[in-house]
Order: C-alpha cells, then structure tokens, then sequence
C-alpha cells in the first residue's frame, strides 16, 4: 500500500473530551499513565491561557504529537510579540518517513493565523532523544542563542547545551527572548520532558552553568 492511501488525523485532544483525560496527561513514551499533581496544576493555568495538545493518528494508531500555546501557556521562560511557543514536539520512530513532523506544525500554523513565528528549545550532546537540536533544524528552526549547562545532580560528566530556536512564520517577525537564569529549574509540567524537574528536588534549581 502507498503512502498516498495512509489516513492521517490530527486531533486537538486539549478540546475534545473523549481523548483529553488519557491523552492530555500521558505522553506517547511507554510511561505508565496516571494524573500527577504537577501536570494538572499546569494544565489547569495554562488550558485558559490558550494552550493546545493534538494527536497525531496514522490509520487509527497515535503515533505524534505537538504541545504549544502563547508564552502565556508555556512552562519555557521564553517571550516575545505574536509567538507560539512549542513545549514539544515527538512522532514515533516507526512512523518514520511520511513527513508527520512537519505536518504537526503546518497544522499549528494553521490553527493560529495570529502567529508570527515559532520559538522552542533544542538539546544539543543531552542523553535523552528528544528535542534534540538537530531534529528541530530539520523542521527548519534554527539556533538563535544557547548556554551550556550540567545537570547538579545526575550525569554530571556530561554538560549538554541548551538552545532557543526559533521558525519565522511572517517576514515581519521580531526573534524571541528568554531568560536563560529561569531555565536552570528546569521543567515541571510534565514528568517525561528530558529537562523535568522531580518533586525530589523539591523545587530547587537543578541545572548550573558548564564551561
């Protein structure tokens, strides 16, 4: 069968009650799906500030998915004017090769005609797979500022950096700014993010500037 005759869907899980209870808290990573706190003290604030998940089905099968929303919406310290912000963006390894990345973000594009570009971050040398620097340019963002950082309490041999990517949209688009002294608490809002912060932690900073 050609791909021509694949059906693909993408559904914003965000608005439709039949998937957002399961989807909306479980990644597509084989994590056991629960409701944890963090999550849903994120999602309760960043939902009515315009925050989206959408699935991406290939015949029936979920196999991507892309979370974004106003800086509003995002658990980044990035902003700026007219921007989306991409928490994250993942499809399947055996999906590979039908271009679904780039579907996912036409269809936010798409969605949010008000939107001027797209920021997000890269990991460049991380040990985990996603989100890597190289797999946003091959979306077509590019790298417009960087730190390198070490995580204080596991692989501490190993510094990674940590870029602000940015896809301009409208040719009038402004570069987007973050602060990068807000990045070293790392992520809460969702326990499968390569850079989440554990209740373990509590709270606490758990990345530091690397030479």
């Amino acid at each position: 069968m050609g791909k021509e005759h694949h059906k693909i869907k993408i559904l914003d899980v965000t608005r439709d009650e039949y998937y957002s209870d399961y989807y909306l808290y479980r990644c597509l990573s084989p994590m056991p799906f629960r409701i944890y706190k963090r999550r849903k003290d994120y999602l309760e604030k960043a939902i009515p500030a315009g925050f989206h998940k959408k699935i991406l089905f290939l015949n029936g099968d979920a196999v991507g998915q892309i979370e974004y929303g106003p800086p509003e919406a995002s658990p980044y310290p990035i902003f700026g004017d007219n921007i989306i912000v991409m928490n994250c963006i993942w499809v399947l390894r055996r999906a590979k090769g039908y271009n679904l990345g780039k579907l996912l973000i036409k269809d936010m594009v798409d969605s949010e005609s008000w939107a001027e570009s797209i920021a997000t971050i890269g990991l460049k040398n991380h040990w985990s797979g996603w989100l890597k620097k190289e797999h946003m340019e091959m979306l077509g963002f590019k790298s417009i500022d960087f730190i390198k950082v070490r995580h204080k309490y596991k692989h501490q041999e190993r510094p990674f950096e940590l870029h602000l990517m940015w896809l301009r949209i409208k040719i009038n688009a402004e570069l987007p700014k973050w602060r990068k002294e807000n990045m070293m608490k790392g992520v809460l809002s969702c326990m499968a993010h390569p850079l989440y912060n554990p209740i373990k932690y509590k709270n606490k900073e758990i990345f530091e500037l690397a030479e």
